[in-house]
């Protein structure tokens, strides 16, 4: 939608839709010009032509931005039929390329109908994770300026550790319907099916010592746990150091890398996996992981989840960064209470291929789990942290 919040006007082909155009004050906007017009007709669409340009439909670039906005201009004017040419006008491309843009959509499950004799129409608004809908979600938060979606991609970690590293900066999100190399901690992947979870990486350029990084990884997870209840009602438990789970199955991991100096960090990545619309898991995983749909028994806007997950991160965030007294003592009391891994819970902690049991006993004031070893209190600075017996 525009910014004054008006539906930007439309060629009209079908009767109903040209009743519907004719009888509202429609604007036509084109680059910065806006020129308004009351009735939405074909001759009196006076734009300057633009030498047309090709769309990348590559799935492993990053998407091209008019494919977004193909979606928000159909999206926007729901009720009329659009014709190929005035969306071709829109971008500033031909009307073939928006054809060929049209016809990748629709293999992405966007639900269009028509063709480009007759214009097109959006059935229903798609569940992608594109910057032009989530943009405006984002307003007022760190993370609304600078969204880059990909529909494949090997991993979103590694788009943003480079893009950082090339100076992209605080607050620039990375965002995949698919990821083919998804990283977890260690040497783990993540499962990474298309279109059915989140999979993003936030680059972060926090103020503060590497030794209290874990702080970020703890918040991250306060941040998914908020975001997740407020959206869907359920009540994610979370572990030690970066899981988030649902009846004692993992749903979502947080990966957190960083560039830094002895006593300052540069910049953080912080990756994001979320389990919202799986139906199920094989193999390995089905004992051990799960999804927001199986908990609840239905489908979640993963659009919606994102936003609420990325407003959660930035309140969590700039309490983080603004340094005040005792932030880092709430992060660890907050995370307590929604653990039931941080007390009184005899695990396991597998590190560097051996492992200890002990019975938590809470986090130290840096964050690190504490666990009782017979007649010891060891730091666990690293590793899985598993239930003793198996669950």
């Amino acid at each position: 939608m525009p910014p004054d919040g008006k539906t930007s006007s439309s060629i009209v082909l079908s009767e109903a839709g040209r009743a519907v155009a004719e009888s509202q004050d429609l604007d036509c906007i084109h680059g910065p010009q806006k020129l308004g017009f009351r009735r939405a007709l074909p001759h009196n669409l006076l734009i300057t032509p633009v030498p047309p340009t090709r769309i990348d439909t590559r799935a492993s670039s990053p998407t091209d931005a008019r494919l977004g906005r193909i979606v928000r201009l159909l999206s926007d004017n729901a009720t009329v039929v659009i014709s190929g040419q005035r969306i071709a006008e829109q971008l500033g491309t031909s009307r073939s390329e928006v054809w060929r843009a049209v016809q990748y959509l629709r293999q992405l499950g966007v639900q269009i109908t028509g063709h480009l004799a007759t214009g097109y129409q959006l059935m229903a608004v798609p569940d992608l994770l594109l910057p032009d809908a989530l943009s405006p979600m984002l307003s007022g938060t760190i993370f609304g300026s600078h969204i880059r979606h990909y529909f494949s991609i090997g991993s979103t970690n590694v788009a943003a550790m480079q893009a950082a590293a090339e100076g992209a900066p605080e607050g620039a999100v990375f965002l995949a319907e698919e990821q083919t190399a998804g990283r977890g901690r260690g040497d783990h992947t993540w499962d990474s099916a298309a279109s059915l979870g989140i999979y993003c990486s936030v680059v972060l350029c926090p103020q503060m010592s590497p030794l209290d990084a874990l702080f970020l990884s703890l918040m991250t997870g306060l941040a998914v746990a908020d975001a997740v209840e407020h959206t869907t009602g359920l009540h994610p438990d979370l572990r030690w150091p970066n899981d988030v789970l649902l009846n004692g199955r993992k749903f979502c991991g947080v990966l957190t890398e960083m560039n830094a100096e002895p006593t300052r960090v540069r910049y953080v990545v912080i990756g994001i996996g979320l389990n919202v619309n799986h139906e199920s898991f094989a193999g390995e995983l089905h004992p051990i992981a799960t999804s927001l749909r199986m908990e609840s028994g239905r489908e979640w806007s993963r659009v919606a989840l994102i936003a609420a997950l990325l407003k959660s991160l930035d309140a969590h965030y700039r309490r983080l960064a603004e340094g005040r007294p005792g932030e880092h003592a709430e992060i660890i009391r907050s995370f307590e209470q929604r653990s039931s891994w941080a007390r009184s819970r005899r695990v396991v902690v597998a590190d560097n291929g051996s492992g200890y049991e002990g019975v938590t006993e809470g986090l130290n004031d840096r964050g690190f789990l504490m666990l009782r070893v017979g007649d010891q209190l060891r730091t666990v600075l690293s590793g899985n942290v598993r239930a003793a017996d198996g669950t």
